[in-house]
């Protein structure tokens, strides 16, 4: 998040006059977004020296010595506790954690995991350290995974599906489907679903019915006779909450995900012949969508303002200067408010009688929404089935909303299972600064995937815990293990037939 400094090399002096050798520059980070308020003005003597190169006094008597001007202080939108309570929460896990406050886009708590101890990068040992933690390419300590990580988003992206139904009247929150753990939607294709009987807006978003969602989007995608076209106004819809492109905000890396349109089909089948069926699996998060949990984070926090968002960012205020105007422009997206209420009010249900129940927190109305994604890796030559992705998305409280959060534990099951728990126990944990539901908060900081993560590089549980010491994360070290057995990691397509 904050980034480091390191000298400047030869090839940025000679991009920008401005360095010279020796000076400081801002790397990754708040420290390289924010370079050129931070670094001030430096300051010029002009010594006069003889022909032996001996100092004799300064020039004609300082007349052209300028005085060097300290950069601006600048004031980040971070929550301290609430980023140090995430960093507790994600040890011994890897994944992400994004919070947003809705009303203006700032960054409450950015987390990612494993993380490394910033200290270990300063003095002699920096070039080590640094290498170490750069060629473990399993755990990735470098890779900031709320913001470059970009995974299929499972069923929090039903929430989209359904407002874009919605919007384009092919349903509406009375609209019926008739589940039967799924549903056959061509010769020997069956979307698998743990729903059943008949299912309208808000129990298919509180059981998460697949059904319900693709039968939805194909009713969107057949109502225009050209599917090409049909594929643009849905991705239009869905690219209005800020996904599918870069998002604008004020850290120097990310990911923009993807949100397919009718180019994408026309390169994935040049002959033709896809429709609605085909392509069915984006319906439910997974065919060809990809997300990053601060794009997931910003939809939820568009969903909880009824339509419009602000540009996430960590800046909060910078001394005697205004924030860039990018940050305060409000986005709308194509959905009219009115179809909001009733996804929010299915969202409410999810804590209430849906796949959250057992999460709720006395007092706080929280809306959310739990997903699964598939997870292959290639371990030895073999495509392996691992533990799934755990995703969860939130806002609360329902009226008035002050935060929206969204979380992806790697390897971490359901989503009920880990990222559900954490995202109750951090918005309890800013909006009154205390716990309640400490059940979950043992839960969740005795829960450790290492050796759900060792199967990716034949290491054994123990060498595989990433542990933090529970009163000081950031004194936490990672160390770069390396693998004993050769792993590829590339993206597999998505099993459709599975609930998620």
């Amino acid at each position: 998040m904050f980034g480091f400094i390191r000298q400047v090399d030869e090839n940025l002096i000679a991009k920008n006059p401005y360095y010279n050798s020796g000076d400081l520059i801002g790397r990754q980070g708040v420290e390289e977004s924010y370079e050129e308020v931070l670094r001030g003005i430096k300051g010029v003597k002009y010594i006069q020296k003889d022909k032996y190169n001996r100092e004799i006094g300064s020039y004609k008597n300082g007349k052209y010595d300028t005085i060097a001007v300290a950069g601006e202080d600048i004031n980040l939108t971070i929550d301290a506790e609430l980023q140090k309570y995430g960093e507790e929460l994600m040890i011994n896990k890897r994944g992400g954690i994004v919070a947003l406050e809705p009303k203006t886009g700032e960054i409450l708590a950015l987390v990612t995991a494993p993380s490394y101890d910033p200290g270990i990068l300063v003095g002699r040992q920096r070039s080590k350290n640094y290498t170490l933690l750069y060629h473990d390419s399993i755990a990735k300590p470098l890779y900031d995974r709320g913001l470059l990580a970009e995974y299929p988003p499972g069923s929090p992206f039903k929430i989209l599906t359904g407002l874009v139904a919605l919007q384009e009247g092919v349903i509406d929150e009375h609209t019926t489907f008739m589940c039967h753990h799924g549903f056959s939607y061509g010769r020997g294709r069956f979307m698998k679903c743990h729903g059943f009987g008949p299912h309208q807006l808000n129990n298919g978003i509180y059981n998460s019915c697949n059904t319900y969602f693709a039968q939805s989007y194909m009713l969107t995608i057949n109502k225009y006779r050209n599917p090409g076209y049909a594929v643009d106004v849905w991705s239009n819809h869905v690219k209005s909450f800020g996904l599918g492109q870069f998002m604008g905000y004020d850290l120097p890396t990310g990911r923009k995900g993807n949100i397919p349109t009718s180019k994408t089909y026309k390169k994935i089948y040049p002959n033709g012949g896809w429709r609605s069926t085909t392509i069915v699996s984006n319906a439910i998060g997974q065919g060809e969508v990809l997300m990053t949990p601060i794009q997931l984070a910003n939809m939820m926090a568009t969903v909880a303002n009824q339509g419009y968002y602000y540009t996430p960012h960590i800046i909060k205020k910078i001394e005697g200067k205004k924030i860039d105007a990018k940050f305060t422009t409000r986005h709308e997206t194509t959905i009219d408010k009115k179809y909001f209420p009733p996804v929010i009010n299915g969202l409410f249900d999810v804590y209430n009688k849906g796949t959250a129940y057992a999460l709720k927190v006395q007092g706080i109305d929280i809306c959310g929404k739990t997903g699964t994604a598939e997870n292959y890796a290639k371990i030895d030559g073999v495509r392996t089935k691992l533990k799934d992705h755990s995703i969860f998305v939130a806002f609360a409280p329902k009226d008035n909303p002050k935060i929206a959060i969204a979380i992806m534990i790697e390897n971490g099951g359901f989503g009920a299972n880990v990222a559900g728990p954490i995202a109750s126990l951090m918005i309890e944990k800013y909006l009154r600064k205390k716990i309640t539901r400490t059940d979950l908060e043992v839960r969740v900081l005795n829960k450790s995937l290492a050796s759900e993560y060792a199967k990716l590089g034949g290491m054994s549980e123990a060498s595989a815990i990433e542990s933090t010491p529970k009163d000081s994360v950031l004194k936490a070290k990672i160390v770069a293990q390396k693998a004993t057995t050769k792993t590829e990691l590339k993206k597999i397509p998505i099993d459709t037939t599975k609930e998620n």
